[in-house]
Parts: structure tokens; sequence; C-alpha cells
């Protein structure tokens, strides 16, 4: 064997040592992530919302890996599900933390429950390893307790601080998590100087409350990012966030306008439970 040859054959053995991987390494997660991108089980209509979402770049600067457990708080539609789902599937863990549907719940929200469960169970191959755990009122459960090495939310603190249920559901996140492990907060931005309430009448909520709420809860803030940052939203409009796409809560009143925005300016803050 030539000098060159085992020099790279020693230095490969090394990074393998040093990153804790051997003959089973973790498939590249960029490519997981760029395989279900594109993938047919996507419609044309969530992937045109890529350009807005950064998915990937989202995703990596959370520090995503293929071998975790990752729990998605109110997956919604399932937007992020079919990204993070098919990525999780052979070698890691994830769980949708739905919100619980009573007799109560108005007819909208159980609709998108079932269609929820409706995709997954439509689609075994890609979804048939996910987890579902219901988030109860009062004393909401993400995943079982040091379970999680991160936990995900997407566009939904608005909805908590509207409920009252902020401080309770970031502590759930901690309670899910392992030490080590990072939360992971996508939200609509505010300006700085924006009241509470402002903020719950908008849907845009300041980067201090998230902070705010977050170290409460016993996190520590190690990141920010502009990954999902939007200039062009200028946050005073009539029917707040709402207005923007996808809502157009104004239909075809101002359309072109609010397209050509796009969808909201959002912080990109990662967390870690110490």
């Amino acid at each position: 064997m030539s000098g060159r040859i085992l020099g790279r054959v020693v230095l490969l053995g090394l990074a393998l040592v040093l990153s804790g991987e051997g003959a089973e390494a973790a498939p590249d997660v960029d490519r997981l992530i760029d395989e279900a991108l594109v993938g047919s089980h996507r419609s044309d209509a969530n992937k045109a919302r890529d350009k807005f979402r950064h998915a990937k770049e989202t995703l990596l600067f959370f520090g995503l890996g293929s071998d975790l457990t990752v729990v998605e708080i109110s997956p919604g539609r399932g937007w992020y599900t079919e990204i993070l789902a098919p990525v999780l599937r052979d070698r890691g863990q994830y769980y949708a933390a739905v919100a619980a549907v009573t007799e109560k719940t108005p007819d909208a929200l159980k609709k998108n429950d079932a269609d929820y469960r409706g995709m997954l169970a439509a689609a075994p191959e890609l979804y048939g390893k996910v987890k579902l755990s219901v988030l109860q009122p009062g004393a909401p459960q993400v995943a079982p307790p040091g379970s999680a090495d991160m936990v995900l939310t997407f566009r939904n603190v608005h909805n908590w601080a509207k409920a009252g249920t902020a401080d309770a559901m970031f502590q759930a996140f901690y309670d899910a998590l392992k030490s080590g492990g990072v939360l992971g907060v996508v939200e609509h931005r505010a300006r700085p100087e924006t009241s509470f309430q402002q903020q719950i009448d908008t849907g845009y909520m300041t980067e201090t409350y998230v902070v705010e709420t977050a170290q409460k809860a016993g996190f520590k803030l190690v990141s920010k990012s502009e990954i999902n940052s939007n200039p062009r939203d200028t946050k005073d409009y009539p029917g707040g966030v709402w207005t923007l796409p996808p809502t157009l809560r104004y239909g075809d009143e101002n359309r072109e306008k609010y397209l050509a925005i796009g969808e909201s300016d959002r912080m990109t803050l990662k967390f870690r439970r110490p």
C-alpha cells in the first residue's frame, strides 16, 4: 500500500473514531432532506412554499440528524411531517405532538386532525413509524420525559400566548428533552416595541417574548438565524399575519400585493437544555 493511500486510510479511520461512527455511518442528512423535498408524496402546493420556509437550511441550522429522536409540536396539516418523517424513518424517531380533540373542538380543527391522521395512515411506508402524542390541556406531555434529542415548533407560539399556555408548553418541551437537547423555534416576528396585546392581535411575537418564555423554562439561547427573514413584510396589515399567504384572509382583495410580499418575516431561534 502506498504511503499516500495509507495516509488516507489512517485519516478516515481517525475521523470515524472521533465522530463515533464505524462501518454503519449515519446516512447523509443533506441527501435525505433533499430526497424528501422532491418526493412524490408532497403536493405541488406544498413544494411551492419551500422558497418561503427554507426547510433544509432551517433543519440543518437546528442540527437535525437522521438518527435523532425529534418531536414536532402541532404539525398542522403535515407540511414539515412530509420532510421529517422520511428523514428519521430508518434510524431515528419522529413524534408528532397533536392537539387534543374533544366535543368542544371547532369543526375546522377536528377536520385538520382527521386529515392529518389520514395522511399518516395512507402512506405507512413513509409514516408507519410516526408516534403520536396528544397535548392534554393544562399538563401537556410531548414525549416521554428525557427521551428527545430535539423539539421543533413552527409558527405556533402566538397561539399559546393567546391561550395563556405558553409557559406550560415550553416546560413540556424542556421535560421531554435530554440534557443537551435542542429546542428549535420558528415564529412570526414582531417589531421589538410591539405590545403584548398587539402581538396577540396580529400573530407577530417579539423575539424578547419568545426568548424570555424559553429561558423561564430553563433553556439557554445558543444561536439565531435570519434564514426565514422577509424584509418585504411590513407587519401592519388589518388582518394581522393572516393577511399574508398562505392564509390570505381577505381573499382576492389586494391578493397580488400580498402574494408579492410572500409569507411572514420569521425569527429562527436555537435553544439548548443544559
